[in-house]
């Protein structure tokens, strides 16, 4: 293999010109200006939000494979993965398979009423499918504007038809199944039919978060599924059935994605969508009938870190945010040895200060320039513009002794944006799925029906059996406030058509010496995931861990806000001293749920997030 096989391969983002920066430039930028209706408490409450709750932790110690793994969210979507590499499937057969039982086993993250971005390897050749959901053609930028101008709060946005997408999940699949699959289609179904029959076990986590949700009993369908008579979630062990779920799943399987988008299933979303009783939204026939998925060109940007090896990380491009804001972190964050970056083996006060700094840059950056490329254009027509060495150079030298507290978005090219910077909201949901098959193709996608149980509308594919599939709110990815006080608009509004902007980060590491793939991984956890899997890159270049433990390290972030760090997870000492330094801190769950495997020899380690049920399997 040749370097020249890699689309877009960007510069090497070289760490000796950052070395020279000195403190002096720094000082605290200014915030920039909120869109109209985004209030300080509303500012706060968006970085307080967190994706899905916690549910305790478990110890994982990592998993040996020789030839050919999956790891994902639940043991029984891995096993259904799995199974397909054995029947002779390839990694994108046995991910297909993962999706399908995660949409049964786990559907408060991620389903066929959602989304997903796919990378895929074949060994040669490095692809991207964007199946992420689109804005209905009835939609427009005030769709979650109240009488009075302002944006609704999240939740109410969220709950019923208005927040409703059109899925781009059966599609994408069925695409990237036609170029690259193996297997019969219908065969990576049967996994998935056999589940919904037969049930499966409420484990512990499902049954947390739906005892801690107050909207989805609400939904007739849904609270009839997932609640007993009384209104109580099953208990732990309950073996829950989906009659409704295996019936479309068989007409899928029978007939092809176009029997989600069209007939009985398709007419049952846009019934429950159109119809909700207090918060309709905009999804037709005409919507689900003309979704088409895109192949966008990967972003690849070779990284050395501290690490003996250089990397390429290759991601996904625009509409997801990850690749970019994760390499512009990577970019501007001096590589410091674990020596000097750890206390105890947890992350120090003086490099979580450099580290939160330039999230800071980056997250303003983000949120003033990505949103789909189908409608906004990347700063000088191209997105690498935004990793330039140059740029990134000044940009870091706005990092001082002091916290900045938010950052102002950068002007990468001479022309100044015309569009305004959006403000904090809560970004939720989601899932990934990594899988590497003996023949070294790899899958790295992440998965998501937006906030936990989605729009909390569940449709039976109008089978009129118990049980279903819940439906996204992806189209609260869009910013809520269309423009801001001057009247500018906002990249990541609502347009007719439009993909929301994404945190999503499913990525796959390469030698760029010799081309050889090193790794697939990825996190659930909104806009925390580019944190996650930010520390999972530093935590194995620059601190030489392995996978499971890079996995394991303490997370923290900041989203152009207060510091974040994981509660109960860091010392008081690293506390007071981010205070000091002028930081803002906050304590709280971050339950990341990053699922990824690594070469390691001849085989491979699969690795899975401690804080949540996911395990990594194969031979």
């Amino acid at each position: 293999m040749t370097l020249s096989r890699f689309p877009l391969a960007a510069p090497r983002l070289h760490w000796a010109l950052l070395l020279a920066l000195g403190s002096g430039l720094a000082g605290c930028a200014q915030a920039p200006s909120q869109p109209s209706g985004a209030s300080a408490a509303s500012v706060q409450a968006a970085q307080q939000a967190q994706p899905e709750s916690e549910s305790g932790w478990e110890d994982k110690p990592g998993w040996q494979l020789q030839r050919e793994g999956v790891a994902a969210a639940n043991p029984l979507a891995v096993d259904a993965g799995v199974a397909m590499l054995r029947a002779g499937g390839n990694a994108l057969d046995a991910a297909i398979a993962v999706q399908m039982v995660l949409t049964l086993v786990e559907p408060q993250s991620s389903g066929i009423g959602g989304g997903a971005f796919l990378m895929h390897w074949d060994g040669r050749r490095l692809r991207a499918f964007d199946g992420r959901e689109t804005a209905p053609a009835a939609a427009d930028e005030s769709l979650f504007l109240q009488p009075d101008g302002k944006p609704m709060s999240f939740m109410q946005a969220v709950v019923g038809g208005r927040s409703v997408g059109t899925p781009g999940l059966l599609r994408m699949l069925a695409q990237a199944h036609a170029a690259e699959g193996r297997l019969p289609w219908a065969q990576l179904f049967e996994p998935a039919i056999r589940l919904s029959e037969q049930g499966f076990p409420v484990s512990a986590r499902f049954q947390k978060l739906l005892a801690e949700d107050d909207f989805l009993p609400r939904d007739p369908v849904a609270g009839r599924y997932f609640y007993d008579a009384a209104g109580k979630p099953w208990p732990r062990g309950h073996v829950l059935r989906n009659p409704a779920l295996a019936e479309v799943f068989r007409r899928i399987a029978r007939e092809g994605a176009e029997a989600f988008y069209r007939g009985a299933i398709a007419e049952d979303m846009v019934r429950r969508v159109s119809t909700h009783p207090s918060n309709p939204g905009r999804l037709s026939l005409a919507d689900l009938q003309a979704y088409r998925p895109r192949e966008r060109d990967p972003l690849c940007s070779d990284w050395s870190g501290q690490g003996r090896q250089p990397w390429r990380i290759c991601g996904f491009p625009p509409p997801s945010s990850g690749h970019l804001t994760i390499m512009q972190m990577l970019g501007m964050l001096l590589p410091v040895p674990a020596a000097q970056a750890l206390q105890s083996g947890k992350p120090g006060a003086d490099w979580l200060h450099r580290y939160t700094e330039v999230a800071r840059l980056a997250f303003a950056d983000r949120n003033q320039y990505i949103a789909d490329p189908d409608f906004v254009q990347a700063p000088g027509g191209r997105w690498e513009t935004l990793l330039a060495p140059d740029y990134l150079r000044q940009r870091a030298s706005l990092v001082g002794e002091r916290s900045m507290g938010q950052a102002q978005p950068g002007q990468p090219v001479p022309q100044r944006s015309a569009y305004a910077p959006m403000a904090a909201q809560p970004e939720y949901g989601t899932s990934h799925i990594s899988v590497v098959d003996r023949e070294g193709r790899a899958v790295a996608m992440t998965t998501t029906i937006e906030a936990v149980f989605g729009s909390r509308l569940m449709s039976d594919g109008g089978t009129g059996l118990p049980g279903g599939f819940l439906l996204n709110n992806e189209l609260t990815d869009f910013s809520l406030a269309p423009r801001d006080a001057q009247g500018r608009p906002v990249a990541n509004r609502v347009e007719p058509g439009k993909r929301p902007r994404s945190s999503m980060s499913p990525s796959l590491v390469f030698n760029p010496q010799d081309g050889r793939l090193m790794m697939s991984l990825g996190s659930p956890g909104g806009q925390g995931i580019i944190h996650y899997v930010a520390k999972s890159l530093i935590g194995m270049q620059d601190w030489q861990l392995n996978l499971q433990q890079a996995f394991a390290l303490p997370n923290f972030a900041s989203f152009n806000g207060p510091t974040v760090l994981e509660a109960g997870q860091f010392p008081a000492a690293t506390v007071e001293a981010l205070k000091a330094r002028g930081h803002t801190v906050q304590q709280r769950d971050m339950t990341s749920g990053l699922h990824g495997l690594q070469r390691q020899g001849t085989g491979w380690l699969g690795a899975a997030d401690p804080r949540r049920e996911g395990v990594a399997r194969g031979e």
